[in-house]
């Protein structure tokens, strides 16, 4: 057996894990990252991640720290406004649009959003500049060993001594398992389609959620492209009847994407595959082991509604970093302090977007009407308004 020191050890390849390499890389810890998928960096490849991320302000000042914003800046579209639209009526119309603009309480756009694969190949780019990073795909984490003084990673026939390690491995994570920490989940019935479209109507940096029995349907801006105005779409519905929408032909999905966004972007067309995914909410019983950290999906799953969903994995890494400054790295101090740190907020947002979700798929006719005023309710009062947003930022 090799035996090789390092000073954090990273489980995950995906977008939170890369930027997690590059935040604590960039602090000048030596870091290792594992991921037995080499990640997809090309759209035209079957299995791109064809969402997309919109980061929020504070995630994008942990992208600022982790040294990677001026690559992914070129390629991102800034999002000024969030729109909600109500469209739970007997016809498939909306019937009130209730806009949240960045302008009320802030000097820039809520957020910057980016293709998934885009960012992975900005952030491998990025990682292969890096010195103290060591980026090993088409291998597994494998035996875990924990000690007061550092945590043993086998990686094939190596074996490595770090004095923390990150479970950034994903809603499955075999991390968190072999530290024994476990999980609450539960389903909706639910599934989320996900794509690019071509559009007739500008976007003009709107982000909107349009509510109506099954799930919301979620328009994020993309850069115009060959001509073309052009947005990523996430279209949740009841598992059933998102699996017929997956596999229709494209002609006759063109006809219900265009019925399900009520026109707000003009005529739309698909640009690329669809993505079909089952809609959970799950969070970890706890953060934090002897040595041992998660972050990001491995430590909680919400639907993707208001941009959470990677947001709170950047405020984990963002916390979780900031904390090195004052505790030992992987230290007792340290991970109780980033649990207690992370608790609140982690279930204030699961809580929250599950509750939206729920609200979202009914078809009771009763709730629908109190949705309605609900949203002109808090639109309509301005504090309330301006609160909201800053919730949604994270304050």
């Amino acid at each position: 057996m090799i035996r090789k020191n390092t000073q954090v050890f990273v489980s995950g390849a995906g977008i939170a894990g890369l930027t997690t390499v590059c935040a604590f890389a960039q602090k000048g810890f030596d870091v290792v990252c594992v991921d037995p998928q080499k990640p997809i960096t090309n759209v035209k490849s079957f299995d791109a991640d064809l969402r997309s991320t919109a980061f929020l302000q504070p995630a994008r000042k942990t992208l600022q720290t982790a040294g990677v914003w001026d690559c992914l800046k070129p390629f991102s579209t800034p999002l000024d406004i969030m729109r909600l639209a109500d469209a739970g009526g007997a016809e498939n119309k909306i019937r009130m649009i209730a806009d949240f603009a960045s302008l009320e309480i802030s000097d820039e756009a809520f957020a910057w959003n980016l293709p998934n694969w885009l960012l992975r190949r900005e952030l491998l780019n990025y990682i292969e500049n890096l010195p103290n990073v060591t980026f090993l795909t088409g291998q597994k984490t494998g035996r875990v060993t924990s000690r007061i003084s550092e945590i043993l990673v086998q990686v094939g026939e190596v074996q490595y001594s770090c004095k923390l390690l990150i479970g950034a491995d994903g809603r499955n994570s075999q991390t968190r398992e072999a530290m024994g920490i476990p999980v609450q989940t539960w389903r909706y019935g639910q599934k989320a389609i996900a794509m690019a479209v071509y559009h007739t109507l500008p976007h003009d940096n709107i982000s909107t959620e349009i509510h109506r029995t099954g799930g919301p349907f979620t328009t994020v801006p993309l850069p115009d492209h060959d001509g073309n105005h052009m947005s990523s779409i996430i279209w949740m519905e009841t598992s059933a009847k998102a699996n017929v929408l997956f596999e229709m032909d494209e002609t006759n999905f063109n006809s219900m994407l265009n019925s399900r966004s009520c026109g707000i972007l003009g005529n739309i067309r698909l640009a690329s595959r669809r993505n079909l995914w089952p809609i959970i909410t799950q969070r970890a019983k706890r953060l934090t082991g002897q040595r041992y950290a998660l972050l990001a999906e491995a430590a909680h799953v919400i639907p993707p509604i208001g941009a959470q969903g990677l947001n709170m994995s950047l405020n984990d890494l963002a916390t979780i970093l900031e904390l090195t400054n004052t505790h030992e790295l992987g230290s007792v101090s340290h991970l109780s302090a980033y649990e207690k740190a992370r608790k609140k907020d982690i279930n204030f947002r699961i809580n929250g977007v599950d509750a939206l979700n729920r609200a979202a798929m009914t078809d009771n006719k009763s709730f629908l009407a109190l949705r309605l005023k609900a949203l002109q309710a808090l639109h309509g009062f301005t504090p309330l308004r301006k609160t909201l947003m800053k919730a949604g930022l994270g304050a």
